[in-house]
């Protein structure tokens, strides 16, 4: 399944004008970087963070050609902006000097994750862009925490996996077409992401010790492991049902 659904015969005016809420977006990128000296601190430092936002929005560009972005999109390029700014800030390791700062601008990103889906709600505005939009993000911004805590407390490439885990999934779905069916909504599976996200950033304060930062990055991997494993077998056991009928 792609990234996004395509539809390539919108005209050209409309992805110029698209194009242009996402250049007013990497001037809040800019705006925004030169208000955190800490983060943004070497020339590696921008340039990874603009490199971010320049993939992400030709991304955009590509699958949303359709013009006005949509105010619950705007808010998911905000969250980009500063998913942008996360990634730049790895760069040199200048995070570990402004550690409260990045801590504080993931969790801002983390906490937009729903004003857009409930402006796209009020808006009824949803789309399957939009939705996809937001998962993407929300995974980027895993596995970039994912990074820097293996920076910070050096607990080894395995916390990598917390925030990749998806990404394997994804690529095994190439082999395995089965694992790319729809799952069920599950508690279970909201309840694993959140404390993933909740462990990454108290494994990441200063205040958290290496030993409870290794912890809690292990509790997140094992709840992760546990919920992919049980999604898997599932899709498993359902491909096998429908082959039998």
């Amino acid at each position: 399944m792609p990234l996004f659904s395509n539809a390539s015969s919108y005209t050209l005016p409309k992805r110029l004008y698209g194009a242009a809420e996402l250049l007013l977006g990497g001037m809040l990128l800019i705006s925004l970087g030169k208000g955190l000296p800490l983060l943004m601190a070497t020339p590696a430092n921008w340039g990874v963070a603009i490199g971010f936002y320049t993939f992400i929005s030709t991304l955009v560009v590509i699958f949303w050609p359709y013009g006005s972005l949509g105010w619950a999109n705007r808010v998911t390029l905000a969250r980009a902006v500063l998913v942008a700014l996360v990634a730049g800030a790895l760069a040199d390791n200048a995070f570990a000097g402004g550690i409260w700062q990045w801590l504080a601008i993931a969790v801002v990103a983390l906490l937009l994750d729903g004003v857009d889906g409930w402006i796209a709600r009020r808006t009824k505005s949803h789309t399957r862009f939009g939705a996809r939009f937001d998962m993407e993000l929300d995974a980027l911004l895993i596995l970039l925490l994912c990074a820097g805590l293996l920076r910070l407390e050096s607990l080894g490439l395995w916390v990598l996996l917390i925030g990749g885990m998806r990404y394997l999934f994804i690529v095994a779905s190439w082999q395995f077409p089965w694992l790319s069916k729809p799952l069920f909504t599950s508690f279970r599976r909201k309840a694993v992401c959140v404390w993933q996200v909740v462990a990454l950033l108290l494994a990441l304060t200063p205040l958290t010790s290496h030993f409870l930062a290794s912890l809690l990055a292990t509790s997140a991997l094992i709840s992760l492991t546990y919920s992919f494993g049980f999604d898997v077998w599932w899709l498993y056991r359902k491909s096998k049902h429908s082959k039998q009928n």
